[in-house]
């Protein structure tokens, strides 16, 4: 393990990794909250790889990891494939084909890391066998909680055996991930790395500025040439206005990637590449917001300020890791100006307000109907015909409660609002 550490050029622990890797190699259970960028990761693979590396058995799984989107998922084997060998990693997610999931598993594996919706697919069709698992890890809890998997959760700790040793890690820590700890797992141990009421990291400076409809491409472009970010992910709400943007700073030689739900896993993939390998932007939707491992963002950028200042958190959290500094840009509109104060009480920090002149900019075209026949209105989004309008659209029934967009099954009756990955 220290020789697989110094090859990844691992060479000294994060707080939270100092705290967490003694108590889990001795077995306990953990709930481990720290902020987004504090190592998380690595400070439950570190000693449960360790005890798995030992076990030589691969005909059914020993660590089953859960995370709530696929490109989570797919971090965390990347960082576990540096610490044992990748056959031994089998990761599986909706929107990828399941057959071939299936034949992987069957080949045998140790380790197991996959989104919960695609995890009780495989359970149900026999291809996946949780009822001798050694770990459960439940990672970015409180993301999994957002966007409605507690029924899903619960189903698959239900079916695994009751002395694993279980770990749960979040930024936050919400009812629902206490009464997980509550009902699932055995005195677990606290680790709580940082200030409990530092909802959000200080070091980021929190910006906003006011515009509506296309106004707010010309103050994205504003402040782009005053602030001048090196590195910085665009968030949307919305597929449709992401594509809008994206070929808006491309026509205007903005160096853009573009990563949401209606692309491929490859597109979005070589979108992740690229902008890790020094692209200036990646524009997204909520997909891209936990769980991705990028660590020299300067500026997180909210075209669509989110409704829930914990969105917001999730979101700024891109910025400032491992402590650096960092800023967070969002445009409202005149009605939504309300959300800057809710953020603010909530998340316990100060959004300065900044004026920033759009006339340089006002002459570009903006081709609203470029990729939809839907138009912005007044309010700064699309009409009830667009996504804002009909978000549920593009769901495909079955017996089940329907597909999500990224080809995961729902579960009905979750109290949610049936999100999925997307």
């Amino acid at each position: 393990m220290i020789s697989a550490l110094k090859s990844a050029d691992i060479l000294e622990p994060t707080d939270v990794q100092a705290e967490a890797i003694p108590k889990l190699l001795s077995g306990k259970d953990a709930v481990i909250r720290a902020k987004t960028g504090t190592g998380k990761t690595l400070a439950f693979l570190i000693p449960i790889i360790q005890i798995v590396k030992g076990s030589g058995n691969r005909h059914t799984p020993i660590l089953l990891a859960l995370a709530p989107t696929r490109e989570l998922a797919l971090q965390i084997s990347s960082v576990a494939s540096k610490l044992i060998d990748r056959r031994r990693i089998v990761t599986v997610y909706g929107g990828s084909s399941i057959n071939m999931q299936v034949d992987s598993l069957r080949r045998g594996a140790d380790i197991v890391i996959g989104t919960p919706g695609r995890i009780i697919d495989l359970i149900e069709r026999k291809a996946l066998k949780i009822d001798a698992i050694n770990h459960l890890v439940i990672d970015e809890a409180d993301v999994m909680m957002d966007m409605g998997f507690i029924d899903d959760v619960n189903y698959i700790i239900e079916r695994t055996p009751s002395d694993k040793q279980t770990v749960i890690l979040s930024a936050t820590m919400p009812r629902e991930i206490i009464d997980i700890s509550k009902r699932h797992m055995r005195v677990p141990e606290i680790i709580s790395v940082g200030d409990p009421e530092e909802v959000t990291v200080k070091s980021i400076k929190h910006l906003y500025s006011i515009a509506n409809g296309t106004k707010k491409f010309y103050m994205l472009l504003a402040y782009i040439e005053k602030y001048k970010p090196e590195k910085a992910i665009i968030f949307l709400q919305t597929k449709r206005e992401a594509d809008i943007l994206h070929s808006f700073l491309l026509e205007n030689k903005y160096d853009a990637s573009l990563m949401h739900g209606g692309l491929t896993q490859a597109r979005r993939g070589s979108a992740l590449s690229r902008f890790r390998q020094g692209g200036r932007f990646l524009i997204a939707t909520n997909v891209a917001s936990r769980g991705l491992d990028i660590s020299d963002i300067s500026d997180v950028i909210n075209f669509d300020v989110p409704d829930s200042p914990s969105v917001y958190v999730h979101r700024v959290g891109r910025s400032a890791r491992m402590g650096k500094n960092g800023r967070a840009f969002s445009i409202v509109t005149r009605e939504q100006t309300g959300i800057i104060r809710d953020i603010e009480f909530e998340a316990r920090v100060n959004v300065e307000k900044i004026f920033l002149e759009t006339g340089p900019y006002e002459h570009i075209p903006i081709d609203l109907h470029k990729h939809s026949r839907q138009s912005f209105d007044r309010r700064g989004g699309y009409d009830r015909g667009g996504d804002r309008g009909n978000r549920r659209s593009g769901y495909d029934n079955n017996r089940r409660g329907g597909w999500d967009r990224g080809g995961q099954r729902r579960r009905s009756g979750t109290g949610f609002g049936h999100r999925r990955e997307r």
